[in-house]
Order: C-alpha cells, then sequence, then structure tokens
C-alpha cells in the first residue's frame, strides 16, 4: 500500500539522530536542505524570527544585537528586524565588510526598519558603545556562530569583555561566542552542546536522513603543499576466477581521490594507474597469506573480495587481522566473517543474509532496522534501491542511482569508491558519501541508458566529488513505498 506524505515522513522520522550536532555536520544539513528546495535566505529568516520570537517573550524594552561578519550576523540582523516592532533595538555591527550574501541583504534592510545601526569595527570604536550596552535589558549575540576556532580577534574580544562587564543578559544566536557566557543558548534545528532552547528553522528531515550534496562537504580538502600519499593508500586484494572486478575498484579508488592504489591479484592487470603485487596461483592462496599480511599493515585501507571467488575466504579471514581499516565486499562477506580494527561491510540483501540469517525485508524502513539491529559490529553499507547506511545505532540513506546501474561491476565500484573515502573520513561518514558519490555518478550517465557499463562511472567519480552540477538531488516520492 502506498503511503501519503504525512505517513512517508513519521516513517524515517525514528531514524533521525538525537544529541549535539558538529559544526561540519550543521554545514551538510543546511546544504542538504537547500538542495531539497529550502533556500538559505528562508533558513535565515526562520533562524532569526525565532530568535526574535523568544526575546520578545523577555519583554525587553531596550536590545542591543551585536552582529559578526557571516551568516551569524545575518540571522542577527534579522532579528533586529522583527524585534524593532515591540521595542528599541540598537545593532552593533563589529565589520564593516559583511561576508555573504544573505547577511548583506538582511544588513541592508535595517535601514527601512528604524534600527538604530553602529559599526565597530575597532577596539575603540566598541568601547565607545559601553553605555548603550549597558543601557540594555537583554544582549543579543550574533558574533561568531559554530565553527570557530582560536583565540578571539579584534574587536571581538574586547567587544566580549564590555559586554561580560555589563551584567546584561545575554542570548546566544546558536552558540555562545567563545569567552562570553550566556543566559539562554538558542539553538537553529538542533543542539550545539550544553542544553538550548531549540528553534525550529525548517529544516526537513531528509536533509539530515538521506545523503546530499552537503556530505560532500565532510571531505577534507587536499593541502597546497601535499605530497605523495597524502591522499592515501589502498590496498585490493581480490581477482582470480573473476578479474576485472579488482580492476573497477582499483581505478574507483584512485577515481575517488586515493593517492596510491596496490592490487594484490592472481593475474597482470594491464594498467599504469594501479600497482599490481601479482600473487603466486590461480586463486588467491594459504601461500599468499604473510605476503598480503604484510601488504595489509602498510595500506591505510584494504578492500577486499572484489573477484575473489570463495576459495580464498580463509585468506581474508587469517589477514584481516592485520587490517586497520577495512572494505570487505562480495565474495567476503559470509561465516565466518573477517574484522579487521575498523570494518565496512557492503552487502546485497543476499550476502547481508548471508553474513547474519536474516533477511532483509522490501520498505526502506524496515530494511533500516533490519541492518541497524543485527548489523556487524563496524558499519553496514546495504545495496539496494535505496542504500541503508549504519554503524549499529545511526541510520542514513542514500537514493541516488538508477535502474540502469544493475549492470555487474557497480558493486566494485562502490568499494572501491569506500575505500578511497575511508582514507581520509570515518566509516560511517565513508560509507554514506559513498553510496550518494557511486549512485550521482550513475545518474550523470542517465543518457546511457541499459548500455551502462560499470566502466563507464569511474570517470564521473571526480565530477561528483567537486561538487559537479546536473546531479538529481530532489527524488523525494511520497508516492513510492518507502
Amino acid at each position: 500500500m502506498k503511503m501519503n506524505p504525512w505517513q512517508y515522513a513519521m516513517e524515517f522520522r525514528e531514524f533521525l539522530e538525537k544529541g549535539c550536532i558538529s559544526p561540519e555536520r550543521v554545514r551538510a544539513v543546511d546544504t542538504n536542505a537547500q538542495a531539497l528546495g529550502v533556500s538559505a535566505v528562508q533558513l535565515m529568516e526562520s533562524a532569526g524570527k525565532g530568535l526574535a520570537d523568544y526575546v520578545r517573550g523577555m519583554s525587553p524594552d531596550h536590545v542591543v544585537v551585536i552582529c559578526g561578519k557571516g551568516n551569524n550576523g545575518g540571522d542577527g540582523f534579522v532579528a533586529a528586524r522583527h524585534l524593532c516592532r515591540d521595542c528599541q533595538v540598537m545593532v552593533i555591527v563589529l565589520s564593516r565588510d559583511i561576508r555573504t550574501e544573505n547577511a548583506t541583504q538582511n544588513y541592508r534592510a535595517l535601514s527601512h526598519c528604524g534600527v538604530s545601526v553602529i559599526i565597530a569595527d575597532t577596539p575603540d570604536a566598541v568601547l565607545a558603545c559601553r553605555d548603550c550596552i549597558s543601557a540594555a535589558d537583554v544582549v543579543i549575540d550574533a558574533m561568531l556562530g559554530t565553527g570557530i576556532t582560536g583565540a578571539l580577534r579584534e574587536p571581538y574580544a574586547t567587544c566580549v569583555k564590555v559586554v561580560r562587564e555589563s551584567g546584561v543578559s545575554v542570548v546566544a544566536a546558536d552558540t555562545p561566542t567563545p569567552d562570553l557566557p550566556a543566559t539562554i543558548v538558542c539553538s537553529f534545528h538542533r543542539s550545539k552542546g550544553g542544553e538550548p532552547v531549540i528553534i525550529d528553522i525548517g529544516i526537513p528531515d531528509e536533509a539530515e536522513c538521506f545523503t546530499g550534496p552537503g556530505d560532500l562537504l565532510l571531505m577534507p580538502p587536499k593541502a597546497q603543499g601535499s605530497h605523495k600519499g597524502a591522499g592515501g593508500e589502498v590496498l585490493v586484494i581480490g581477482g582470480g576466477p573473476y578479474q576485472g572486478a579488482p580492476y573497477l575498484a582499483g581505478m574507483a579508488a584512485i577515481r575517488a581521490g586515493a593517492d596510491i592504489v596496490r592490487v594484490a591479484t592472481p593475474n597482470m592487470l594491464p594498467c599504469p594507474d594501479l600497482i599490481v603485487e601479482q600473487t603466486g596461483g590461480k586463486v588467491i592462496c594459504e601461500e599468499d597469506t604473510d605476503r598480503l599480511a604484510g601488504l595489509a599493515e602498510r595500506a591505510d585501507v584494504t578492500v577486499c573480495g572484489c573477484g575473489l571467488g570463495t576459495e580464498s575466504h580463509h585468506v581474508i579471514s587469517e589477514i584481516a587481522g592485520y587490517m586497520g581499516r577495512a572494505v570487505f565486499d562480495a565474495d567476503t562477506l559470509r561465516q565466518p566473517l573477517p574484522v579487521a580494527d575498523n570494518s565496512i561491510y557492503t552487502p546485497h540483501a543476499g550476502e547481508f543474509f548471508r553474513m547474519t540469517g536474516c533477511r532483509l525485508p522490501d520498505d526502506s524502513a524496515g530494511r533500516a532496522r533490519m541492518v541497524r539491529d543485527n548489523g556487524p559490529a563496524g558499519v553496514t553499507l546495504a545495496k539496494g534501491p535505496v542504500d541503508v547506511i549504519s554503524d549499529t545505532g545511526r541510520v542514513r540513506f542514500s537514493r541516488t542511482g538508477t535502474p540502469h546501474m544493475t549492470v555487474g561491476g557497480t558493486g566494485d565500484v562502490l568499494a572501491g569508491i569506500v575505500g578511497a573515502l575511508f582514507c581520509r573520513l570515518p566509516a560511517f561518514e565513508a560509507a554514506a558519501l559513498g553510496a550518494y558519490v557511486n549512485g550521482c555518478a550513475g545518474e550523470l550517465l542517465v543518457d546511457l541508458g541499459d548500455g551502462l557499463a560499470a566502466t563507464d562511472l569511474l570517470a564521473q567519480i571526480p565530477r561528483v566529488l567537486s561538487g559537479v552540477k546536473g546531479v538529481r538531488n530532489d527524488k523525494s516520492d511520497h508516492n513510492k513505498e518507502f
């Protein structure tokens, strides 16, 4: 039976994360919300109005809003615009250079609202505002917001000192400025720490539950002075019965940013981008154990199973203890399940049953509960029309991709992508982003239809990781069984 939109929303709301949210995750969720149609200016308006509504409930006669040059300052500008109808409002801006377009728009709007605005971009200018701050009933701290690191610079440091000395009640917008204790913290969407008042700013649940373009922001960029190997070294162990699989996984790892990829396999691969560590027999066997263990110890991530066949499973189980981080795919997904120090498993429904003895339901919510509650220790990326990623606590979904990706080899590409991302991200984030990137690569090739080949995906991987436009990010379908 088809679900209506309300049922659809309720079905996956149970998978929303609880507790504090990191600044990095905030940026990802905000960007995902924008991809779903909620613009940045809408989010700023909702945040500022919610902040104003809370302060209005304190019945102040005089409010001072202290704003920085970023989006946190923009939230303060919106709050000032809404509050000026009920009380006297003064805005102190700590920079002449407003950094974002949305904050700039809301700053300009203040000139039409009867709000007093003072530019205080030096310590002396801040000190000149001391009496105005001391006379306020409430000070709104909209200076810096999330993501601030390091010691406060001027004029922020002087401003914090002046506000502290005034003894006025402080309401912080989203997060308090360092060294400035807040009487109340009004956090937008979710807590960033402590026990704040939470203001709902209209971020769709799907922006958190599903992967989106915001997840790309979690990838740390390579520094300008990076040397070979900074992107990580991946070892792929596979092949023998099926030799195309380790090639696809290895090349996908290269395309997803790994600097060095070694492929341990029985057959020589004619590919100059990969370092081939050819093993002795027709399949990987017991005689290869010591050599593979040494290679696994030196690699940042080991990807196992692509084209491996069933005869070599015992070798992978034996050397898994030498792996720090590992992605287990295909023929490694059987009992006894190999376990590395930090493991990601990438089963389809049949492999999940083989691993756990549990059959995945058809509906995505049921699949998510099954993966979360019955998956192995580590992270499981259960592949399907909607991918489910879980670390036995958190759950995330990825619905990127097309039906044409049922062609053989796309799972090997996914394993290689996840392996490369795992060099630079924690396991859960690497698996979730890998599922998103693999699916988006297929979406960029939708014109190929049923002629899509797994090798076609390889060239699209760096395009997706660089944030190429044109990938569909709004595929929510309330009439589809979730």
